[in-house]
């Protein structure tokens, strides 16, 4: 199994850091970079603390200025490729990403550059939402596919796993997302440099602690940053079958 490095954003997740890079860690191929926007909860402080305890396993970059996923994303991918990584992945911090799929995500990356922890891919694997929260998310990925010309099932899963060259071609520095949308966003941009997109069944079970970082102004933006991924290069074209 090839080197992993997991990326992951934090921001008020103290409660359940522990646990997850004590899941990240379970694999040997395995480590992980914390990236915290300053939560002012102490997820910084702990994740420090596990640096300590794993040296070598566990890094912590502490960011400041503005918040906001995709900044944290370009900033932990950055750091990622000046490492010696030979895959680096994305996940979320909450558990509702589950660790134990990173060995399958890992894998696939024989056969893909860029490889999607889908929810999607085998009807609807979720667990614990609310049936409208399930319509708003399916909406989602069918608008993004419409307008972008995407093809994967579940444009907007943040589980993801990279070959690193694959990263190392996307023009990172010129996204223009700062929220979630930011997710659609990298699709599209390897989708345009070429990459080989696949993706693996997942099973997304809803955050049991903590709060959602979800607010109005993350949702417009994601309504609105498609539209402007196609008037910036155009749509994709979809390959004939």
């Amino acid at each position: 199994m090839r080197s992993l490095l997991v990326v992951m954003p934090t921001y008020n997740e103290r409660v359940n850091l522990e646990s997850v890079v004590a899941g990240i860690l379970a694999h040997d191929f395995a480590r992980v970079l914390v990236v915290d926007d300053a939560s002012p909860d102490g997820t910084g402080e702990l994740a420090d603390a596990l640096a300590a305890q794993h040296p070598g396993r566990v890094e912590v970059l502490h960011r400041t200025g503005p918040r906001g996923l995709g900044r944290s994303y370009v900033d932990g991918l950055r750091h990622a490729l000046a490492s010696d990584a030979e895959t680096i992945c994305q996940m979320d911090a909450d558990l509702s990403h589950d660790p134990a799929y990173l060995p399958d995500l890992a894998a696939a990356l024989d056969h893909y550059d860029l490889v999607i922890g889908s929810r999607y891919l085998n009807g609807v694997s979720v667990v614990n939402w609310p049936l409208h929260r399930i319509f708003l998310s399916a909406f989602a990925n069918r608008y993004i596919r419409f307008i972008t010309g995407l093809s994967p099932n579940d444009c907007t899963s943040a589980y993801r796993a990279w070959r690193r060259d694959a990263l190392a071609r996307l023009p990172l520095g010129n996204t223009r997302t700062s929220g979630y949308a930011f997710l659609p966003e990298m699709l599209v941009e390897a989708a345009r440099g070429g990459c080989r997109i696949g993706e693996v069944p997942i099973i997304f079970i809803e955050r049991q602690k903590g709060y959602s970082k979800v607010s109005g102004p993350v949702l417009l933006e994601s309504l609105l940053a498609p539209w402007r991924i196609i008037l910036r290069g155009g749509r994709l074209r979809r390959p004939r079958s």
